[in-house]
C-alpha cells in the first residue's frame, strides 16, 4: 500500500467533489465525501482491476454506486486516474454533460443507472452469477452502498440471495457516516447492528473506520481473498470528511457549498497536485465461455388440443436455448406454473431460483443483461408490481430484459382477486420504449418469445393460466408491432379487438353475430405496444365503431392504447374492460361477471351496429 500517495489522491478526489458541486450549484457533496478513502483505496491500491480503455472488456471489474447520489466522488475517480479532466468536471450536471446528477450510461465508465436506493445490490447480484455461473469469469463486482438504504428490503433480498449462491466475487461495502437526507438514519453510527444483521444473513463481514487507509486496505484485502461466501466491509465515516464546517452537520444532504464556504475548504484541504493520477491495475485475459448458437427445432402442436400459453412460454424457453445460448431464465419460486420449470430441467446451468423476491430477481436479471445476457425473468404477474421501481429503472439502463407475467386477469378464476394482475399492462405501457406482447394461443405465444429474445430493449410478455385453441399455424409469423385481423369482410359493421383470453370470446361472437346476419372484423391485437396503427386505421375507415375488449382494468390497458392511437378519428371507440371488483369464482362466471365475455361483446355489438 502506498499510504503518502493514496492520502494525496483523496485531496484531490475531494477537491474534484467540492469544486464540480459547487460549480454545478447543485449535487451531494458530503454524501460523497464520506466514501474517499473507502473508493481511493478501492481504485487505486491494487484492489479494483479494469482497462480503462475498454470498459466493456469482459474481464474488468464491475463497480455499481448503489448511493447514485455520491456521483460527484464517482466522476472524481476516474479524473483522478485520468479519464476526465478539470474542466470537464465542472460540466457536472449541465444539460449537455454526460456526468449527470446520478450516474447513467451516457458516462461510458457507468454500469447501470442508480439513483433509487436499494437496487445496486440486486444488479450487482446478477454481475457476480453472470461471471460465476454463466461466463466463468475471474472479474469481482463492488457495490458502494448508502447507510440510509439499508432500510430498504429489496437490499436484503439481495443479500440472502448473494448467500444462497456463495457469490464470493461480490463485495458490498456499506458507507455508514450516520446522517440521511433529513437528519439521523435508523441505526446512525451503530455499526454493530449493521454487522450482525449481514452477518446472520451468512455474509463475511469487516468493521472499519472508513477514513484510515490502512484498515480499508486490509479490509479489501480480506474481501478478496475470501474463499467461497460474499463480504461486506461495513465502514464508520462522517458525512461531508475533511470539511470542519460541513462535517458530521446535519442539514447538509444535496447541498453544494457556496462560493465562499468553498474558498474556505479549499484553505483546509491545503495543497493539491493537479497533476496527481493514480494508476488502476489490469484486469486478467480471460475468454468468457460461450456457446455457439444452434438453429431452433421447428415448432410442434397439435392443433386440435388447447393449450395454456404460460405452457407454450415453457416449451418456448426450451426449444430456444441452443439458437440464444445468451439467454438465462429468472423465476420467483413459480415455475411450476409459469412452465419456467422446463428450462431448469434442461439448462440448470442458466436456470436461477429467484424465490419470491420480485425486487431483487429484477435487479439481478438486469445485472445479467448489463453482461450481455438476455434474461427472461417470470412470475404471476400480480406480484411484478412490486418490483415495478426495478423494473422502471430498465428504461434507464438499456434493459434488455424481459419479463414475463402469467396468470393474468379475471380468468384465472377461484384464487380471487389478489391474484390477478390486472394492472400489468398499464405498468409496462408507460416505460420509454417498452415493448408489450400479449400472445393469444401456444404457436403466437412461441413466435413472440422468440421475438422477444431477438429485440433489444426491455419487453413485457402476458400469459394466459388457461387453456386456449389453437389458432394459428406454425409457420404464422408475428413480428414486433404487427397485429392478425382473423375475420374480416367488406361488409363489417363493427371491429371488435382483443388479445390473450378475449380473442377467443371475440371469435365466439364472431360465429354467433353472423348466425344472426350481423358482420364484425376481429382484430388479435397481439403487439398491444408498439401497436398496428395502419390496420387500427383501416379498421376505423371501414367499420362505423370499435370494440376493444381485455381482461384487464380499463385504465392504461388495450383500449386506452388504442383510443389514443385513433385520437384523430371520429369513429367512436367503446372499451370493454374490467370495472368491477372480482372476486373468486369459474373463469366464464368473471368473465361474464365483469362483462367482457362473449354474451358481452353480442350485446353491445347489437346495441351499436
Amino acid at each position: 500500500m502506498n499510504q503518502p500517495n493514496l492520502e494525496s489522491i483523496a485531496r484531490l478526489l475531494r477537491y474534484y467533489i467540492i469544486i464540480s458541486t459547487t460549480e454545478a450549484g447543485s449535487g451531494h457533496p458530503t454524501s460523497s465525501l464520506s466514501a474517499v478513502e473507502l473508493m481511493a483505496t478501492l481504485f487505486f491500491d491494487g484492489f479494483f482491476k479494469t482497462d480503462l480503455e475498454n470498459p466493456n472488456n469482459p474481464n474488468n471489474d464491475r463497480l455499481i454506486f448503489s448511493k447514485g447520489h455520491a456521483s460527484p466522488l464517482f466522476y472524481a475517480l476516474y479524473a483522478a486516474a485520468g479519464k476526465l479532466t478539470e474542466a470537464e468536471l465542472l460540466t457536472l450536471r449541465k444539460f449537455d454533460s454526460p456526468l449527470e446528477g446520478h450516474p447513467t450510461l451516457n458516462f461510458p465508465y457507468t454500469e447501470a443507472a442508480t439513483g433509487s436506493l436499494g437496487q445496486g445490490l440486486s444488479i450487482g447480484v446478477g454481475m457476480a452469477l453472470n461471471a460465476k455461473k454463466v461466463d466463468k469469469l475471474p472479474y469481482r463486482t463492488f457495490v458502494l452502498l448508502g447507510d440510509s438504504e439499508m432500510a430498504e428490503g429489496s437490499v436484503w433480498e439481495a443479500i440472502a440471495a448473494a448467500e444462497f449462491y456463495k457469490l464470493n466475487n461480490l463485495i458490498g461495502i456499506i458507507d455508514v457516516n450516520r446522517l440521511g437526507q433529513r437528519g439521523q438514519t435508523m441505526y446512525g453510527h451503530n455499526i454493530e447492528a449493521f454487522e450482525k444483521r449481514v452477518a446472520a444473513f451468512g455474509w463475511e463481514t469487516v468493521v472499519i473506520d472508513g477514513h484510515d487507509l490502512a484498515s480499508c486496505h486490509e479490509a479489501f484485502k480480506k474481501a478478496v481473498e475470501s474463499p467461497e461466501k460474499p463480504t461486506m466491509i461495513i465502514a464508520k465515516t462522517l458525512k461531508g470528511k475533511g470539511i470542519s464546517f460541513i462535517e458530521d452537520k446535519d442539514n447538509w444532504h444535496g447541498k453544494p457549498l457556496s462560493k465562499d464556504d468553498l474558498a474556505k475548504a479549499l484553505v483546509e484541504l491545503g495543497d493539491i497536485d493537479k497533476n496527481l493520477r493514480g494508476t488502476i491495475a489490469a484486469p486478467e485475459n480471460t475468454s468468457p465461455q460461450k456457446k455457439q448458437a444452434t438453429p431452433a427445432p421447428a415448432l410442434q402442436y397439435d392443433t386440435t388440443k388447447a393449450v395454456a400459453t404460460r405452457r407454450a412460454y415453457g416449451n418456448a424457453l426450451v426449444r430456444l436455448a441452443d439458437a440464444y445460448p445468451d439467454i438465462v431464465v429468472l423465476d420467483a419460486e413459480t415455475s411450476n406454473s409459469t412452465y419456467a420449470e422446463f428450462f431448469k430441467k434442461d439448462h440448470a446451468d442458466r436456470f436461477f431460483e429467484m424465490y419470491i423476491a420480485e425486487q431483487n430477481m429484477v435487479g439481478t436479471a438486469l445485472g445479467f443483461a448489463r453482461r450481455g445476457k438476455v434474461p427472461f425473468v417470470s412470475s404471476f404477474a400480480a406480484f411484478l408490481s412490486r418490483a415495478f421501481d426495478q423494473i422502471r429503472m430498465l428504461q434507464y439502463s438499456d434493459g434488455n430484459v424481459k419479463v414475463v407475467g402469467s396468470h393474468a386477469g379475471v380468468s384465472i378464476g377461484e384464487d380471487g382477486s389478489s391474484q390477478m394482475g390486472l394492472e400489468d399492462i398499464a405498468m409496462f405501457r408507460t416505460l420509454l420504449g417498452s415493448t408489450v406482447l400479449y400472445p393469444s394461443d401456444a404457436i403466437s405465444a412461441e413466435k413472440l418469445i422468440e421475438e422477444a429474445a431477438k429485440h433489444h430493449g426491455s419487453t413485457y410478455i402476458r400469459t394466459t393460466r388457461k387453456d386456449t385453441a389453437i389458432l394459428y399455424e406454425p409457420t404464422e409469423q408475428f413480428p414486433i408491432g404487427g397485429s392478425k385481423t382473423l375475420r374480416h369482410s367488406s361488409a363489417d359493421s363493427i371491429t371488435v379487438i382483443g388479445a390473450g383470453v378475449t380473442l377467443h370470446e371475440a371469435l365466439a361472437a364472431y360465429d354467433i353475430l353472423k348466425a344472426e346476419g350481423i358482420t364484425i372484423r376481429v382484430i388479435d391485437l397481439y403487439s398491444v405496444k408498439p401497436l398496428d396503427i395502419a390496420t387500427l386505421k383501416k379498421a376505423a375507415t371501414e367499420t362505423k365503431a370499435i370494440i376493444t375488449v381485455e381482461d384487464h382494468f380499463v385504465e392504461g390497458g388495450i383500449g386506452e392504447a388504442v383510443s389514443s392511437a385513433l385520437s384523430t378519428h371520429a369513429t367512436p371507440i367503446h372499451l370493454l374492460a374490467v370495472r368491477k371488483m372480482p372476486r373468486s369464482g369459474k373463469p366464464q362466471e368473471l368473465l361474464d361477471f365483469e362483462e367482457i365475455s362473449t354474451a358481452a361483446i353480442v350485446k353491445k355489438v347489437k346495441e351499436i351496429a
